[in-house]
């Protein structure tokens, strides 16, 4: 076996195509079929279904059965030896990783989904430990390298889990622990060990099993890891396909494949850019959904969903946003037809297949989202608005798409999942831009050499090249205070700056104090949006309220209010420091999503001396403190964020929602010009438009070699 490299035998083999019908006689014939074809963690995620509790031990044994005679089988061609041991090599890593992705489904969260005893998981995990083993000892004896095989499957694991945020992710970390805890004696099995650690260790996984939130993700890579952890969402957007692409370039292969079956594209690619750019997108698409896949049938689409950004170029029009969303939509269920033939074999066949487990985001920058809200939903279709920062905004979009919900489960369509986002911390930056900007136009008042006074200023936040730039004095001081060079507002460049200038006769250390002051109440101002609006709609006063009203409208039973309810979540998003997740945690109706260098963030503060995790038990419902309250409220743009609008006061007195939430929120019809909504709109559609110029590129390479 010396003859052929074995990593890269692993590494450049692709799996069969999955063809229909299936060709299986039964549960472990069907998993040791499957993971053969080239899709271990398919093989393994088959058996996490409640019908598999109680024969989970004596499938697993007969799966192991299977694989071992395939393992220990001595293939020989005269012919072709090469090519032998190439299907040696492939038919033993895939029997490796089959059963190591089993043995990680029954440490993680999935086990407990499921509903396997502790005592069922843990008798089939020592059978699974047993055979690796074996295994290892078996390919020992054989070489004399040990188990190259073993090695490769381990370390090829962990390579991935180290691509998520180039190294800088929560799962890189964890990859980085594991790596670190495994022997090459026991190659396998230390894996195994070290992954139990890892996982039921973490903070993440502490707080799913207690009950006290659901997860999300931002970011296309480690979703398998993190669903250990108990994730049931991942976002993506503009900006997050195309890191995903960065961090694993070998997608764009994957695209280039997909190109050559669009000749038409070929000759003038720049006409079909926006397809090429959504085929690309669905390109990092497909695994997410296949990962979620057995999350999404356990909770009924219920969670386990991805959120797909739609093209924020037409994020303003309802006839386009449906137009690209109802084609992802077919796309995907397409794909999950065949893919649940697969994962769902042998069951009762008494729940819907292929329906698919993605839910759009659907950007609150026009009146146009309710709309499209409630469209999508009355269809079954699940939204997750995004681009949204006041309480004003979420709310109305809220009852939009409550109102889908109900109106489609009176068609006896039951609804998918549904997020309001809270882009918390896009709010924060956006309020500590216009602080600095403030104080920075008070101090520029003050001094004579003002190019000057701006330029040492620049230099020293790393800034200096906006300052190039045509453009007025005023535009450089706002580029300057933007949140790319200034965090926080206490960073001494700006402390000495400001001071200097002598605004409001403070002193360098009466300076530091105040920015740090207003610091703290600034990164406040997102949480106290995210618990308002989820007060409004989920606190134990208000929540039965909405139950009432959405049987009496919409003429719903109590059963069918209740899943409406059920599946609508406040979604804290754009965290900037761990206790934005500690701060939002809620037992229901509350799912946090996260970025992978935050998480580790939050798993960090977890470790630190004196930290209690039941002090943010339903943190949420905490009351926000008053006097930063006051003292945030006179920031113009936080008021309009924090406060609803006439209209929907009235809405909410009409559904019994009681309380004083003022009246000068941003309106419908102001959403387009609400300063973080011009910001985050800008850097989705940049993004989206340079990723769409890859794809098209790419697109371009594929005609000249085909």
């Amino acid at each position: 076996m010396e003859t052929v490299d074995v990593r890269s035998v692993i590494l450049e083999a692709k799996p069969e195509k999955l063809v229909l019908p299936v060709p299986s006689l039964d549960h472990s014939g069907h998993v040791v079929h499957t993971a053969l074809m080239g899709y271990p963690q398919l093989a393994a995620d088959h058996l996490l279904n409640r019908e598999m509790r109680g024969s989970l031990v004596e499938t697993v044994g007969n799966v192991i059965r299977q694989l071992n005679l395939e393992f220990v089988k001595s293939e020989s061609s005269p012919d072709d030896p090469v090519e032998a041991q190439k299907r040696k090599i492939l038919v033993r890593q895939r029997a490796y990783e089959a059963i190591i992705e089993i043995a990680v489904n029954l440490i993680g969260v999935e086990s407990k989904a499921v509903g396997f005893s502790d005592e069922e998981a843990d008798q089939a995990s020592r059978c699974i430990r047993q055979a690796l083993e074996t295994w290892e000892a078996l390919e020992t004896g054989e070489t004399s390298s040990g188990s190259p095989i073993a090695k490769a499957v381990a370390e090829k694991i962990i390579s991935d889990m180290k691509k998520v945020m180039g190294g800088a992710g929560m799962v890189a970390k964890m990859g980085e622990e594991i790596e670190k805890k495994v022997r090459e004696e026991s190659l396998t099995v230390s894996f195994l060990s070290a992954a139990k650690r890892v996982i039921q260790g973490n903070v993440y996984y502490l707080m799913t099993v207690k009950g006290m939130c659901k997860f999300g993700n931002d970011y296309a890579l480690g979703l398998r890891w993190l669903r250990h952890l108990g994730y049931v969402q991942v976002s993506t957007n503009p900006v997050l396909a195309a890191r995903a692409y960065d961090d694993d370039p070998s997608l764009w292969e994957d695209f280039k494949e997909v190109a050559k079956e669009h000749k038409e594209w070929f000759n003038r690619p720049e006409d079909f850019g926006d397809e090429i750019a959504m085929q690309a997108t669905m390109i990092a698409l497909w695994p997410n959904l296949a990962v979620y896949r057995p999350v999404a049938l356990l909770r009924k689409l219920h969670g386990g969903v991805v959120s797909y950004q739609l093209n924020p170029n037409v994020a303003s029009s309802v006839e386009g946003s449906m137009k690209d969303g109802l084609k992802i939509y077919s796309a995907a269920q397409e794909f999950l037809q065949k893919y649940d033939a697969y994962l769902a074999w042998g069951y009762s066949n008494r729940e819907e297949r292929g329906r698919p487990n993605i839910v759009f985001k659907v950007a609150g920058e026009s009146p146009a989202a309710i709309e499209i809200t409630t469209a999508f939903n009355r269809l079954g279709i699940g939204t997750n608005n995004t681009v949204t920062y006041a309480v004003s905004q979420e709310t109305a979009l809220i009852i939009a798409a409550l109102k889908g919900m109900a109106e489609a489960l009176k068609m006896g369509i039951h609804p998918t999942q549904n997020y309001e986002t809270n882009m918390g911390g896009r709010l924060e930056s956006h309020l500590r831009d216009l602080a600095a900007e403030k104080l920075l136009r008070e101090a520029l008042a003050k001094v004579h050499d003002k190019e000057g006074f701006l330029r040492r200023l620049a230099e020293k936040l790393g800034a200096l090249k906006e300052l190039d730039k045509p453009s007025s004095l005023e535009e450089k001081a706002r580029a300057i205070c933007s949140f790319t060079y200034l965090k926080p507002l206490a960073n001494p460049a700006f402390v000495e700056a400001i001071a200097s200038a002598k605004i409001r006769g403070k002193t360098k250390e009466e300076t530091a104090a105040f920015l740090a002051s207003l610091e703290d109440d600034i990164g406040l101002s997102g949480t106290f949006v995210a618990r308002r609006v989820y007060r409004i709609f989920f606190s134990p006063e208000n929540r039965p309220r909405w139950l009432a009203y959405l049987q009496k409208k919409f003429e719903v039973s109590q059963a069918e209010a209740e899943e409406v309810m059920d599946k609508m979540d406040v979604l804290p998003a754009s965290k900037r420091k761990p206790s934005d997740t500690y701060l939002t945690l809620g037992r229901r109706n509350m799912t946090t999503t996260e970025f992978p260098n935050h998480q580790q963030n939050v798993l960090e503060a977890s470790r630190q001396k004196g930290f209690n995790l039941d002090d943010f038990d339903n943190a949420v419902l905490e009351e926000n403190d008053p006097q930063v309250l006051q003292r945030l409220l006179k920031l113009g743009d936080f008021r309009r964020a924090y406060e609803l609008t006439p209209e929907l006061a009235e809405n909410l007195r009409k559904a019994g929602i009681q309380g004083d939430y003022g009246q000068g929120g941003v309106k419908p019809s102001e959403w387009p010009a609400f300063g973080s909504v011009v910001k985050t709109m800008n850097e989705f559609t940049n993004a989206y438009n340079q990723f769409k110029e890859k794809a098209i590129q790419i697109v371009r390479e594929a005609a000249k070699g085909s």
